[in-house]
């Protein structure tokens, strides 16, 4: 059964309107948490994807191109060398990274980048290992290019990693570049979930192996730019966000196979103001498990499971663009309500949870920080 849609119509919006601006070093009494917001590090560079190794520290990715560890203290390594050039052009760079679930053993981790290839540009991802003094990355293997290139803009790479809860394969969201007819082309990988072994071979059971007409990789289709994936530590359902152009932004549960409809279904409108689509659902097409309109910008999501915010757990976290972080109330894969924090602190980037249960932000900023919100 299609879970419901849940719609917040100007909900977003008027909530950071009517709430004080968040400082840094406030203790914020929220629905379920009382936390603190604590700067653990600035001076980076538009951090943009981030994972924790087992020891706490936090592997973060700049924009620009860098790659460092960020020890829980705050200390800021140098840039791990190794990194293969990137497109730090317009919305691409070095974007997301995410570790192997065997990474205690393998040092394997994943990452993707807007990369340069046949005169244009696309979304890379590559597997590499980290080296065990952890100055370098070694193995460094392209494993798929989102093709075809695109040499007219830098915009829509997508671009987030994520383990199935398995470890035998992985999860990869692509963008449609910003031409929105790649995302119901299946001969063409923008606009995607795409789905791969851990070898970066094309799984057997993929809704579209063997198909002369469609990329075996292909998981599901008719996205726009997905910014966000997390796997639900409560039902095993693969979570997506993702941009809508001038509202209705989305979060999906990834099926197997489906097309989520865009551009010929979407809640939103051009920037122009033109319409894109009249309409809102369509048969043979899913349905959103959440809509804004107008948007909030999701980019990276997590699902919150510690125990160092017992009021939090269950919840899905998204970090918003438009300066808020959200918090979705689940019930398994249900919504249940929404709470937004931190309105106006910075533009929020990804959302990751240490080993330690504490909620850590990336902002989107030139002097990027990592905010950490520690119980009070």
């Amino acid at each position: 059964m299609r879970p419901k849609l849940f719609t917040f119509i100007l909900l977003a919006s008027l909530l950071s309107g009517l709430a004080a601006q968040a400082q840094v070093g406030q203790v914020v009494q929220s629905e379920a948490a009382r936390f603190r917001v604590t700067a653990l590090v600035q001076g980076l560079e538009r951090p943009w994807g981030g994972a924790f190794l087992p020891d706490g520290r936090l592997l973060v990715t700049e924009r620009i191109g860098r790659m460092r560890l960020i020890a829980p203290n705050g200390a800021a390594s140098a840039p791990i060398e190794g990194v293969p050039p990137v497109e730090a052009r317009g919305q691409g760079g070095l974007l997301d990274v995410a570790l192997a679930p065997d990474f205690a053993t393998t040092r394997e981790l994943w990452f993707c980048q807007a990369a340069l290839a046949d005169g244009g540009a696309l979304t890379r991802f590559i597997r590499a290992r980290l080296s065990g003094d952890d100055r370098r990355l070694e193995d460094v293997t392209t494993v798929l290019d989102a093709a075809p290139t695109q040499a007219r803009g830098r915009n829509h790479f997508g671009c987030r990693i994520v383990f199935a809860p398995d470890g035998r394969s992985v999860f990869l969201a692509t963008g449609e570049r910003y031409e929105m007819q790649r995302a119901q082309a299946l001969d063409d990988l923008g606009g995607k979930v795409l789905r791969l072994t851990r070898e970066g071979g094309i799984p057997a059971d993929n809704p579209f192996t063997g198909r002369p007409d469609a990329r075996g990789e292909i998981w599901s289709f008719g996205h726009r730019n997905p910014q966000g994936l997390a796997i639900s530590p409560v039902t095993g359902s693969l979570f997506e966000a993702e941009f809508g152009p001038r509202g209705g932004d989305e979060v999906n549960i990834v099926q197997r196979g489906a097309n989520y409809g865009w551009p010929l279904v979407t809640h939103g409108i051009d920037y122009s103001g033109a319409t894109i689509s009249e309409l809102r659902t369509a048969p043979g097409m899913q349905d959103p498990l959440v809509v804004w309109v107008p948007s909030v910008n999701p980019s990276g999501i997590a699902f919150y499971d510690g125990a160092a915010m017992p009021g939090w757990r269950g919840s899905l976290f998204l970090a918003g663009l438009n300066q808020s972080l959200i918090r979705l109330a689940m019930n398994g894969d249900r919504v249940t309500g929404q709470e937004v924090l931190l309105p106006r602190l910075a533009r929020f980037r990804h959302v990751v949870v240490s080993p330690a249960g504490v909620l850590h932000i990336l902002t989107d900023e030139s002097d990027g920080r990592i905010l950490r919100l520690d119980p009070a």
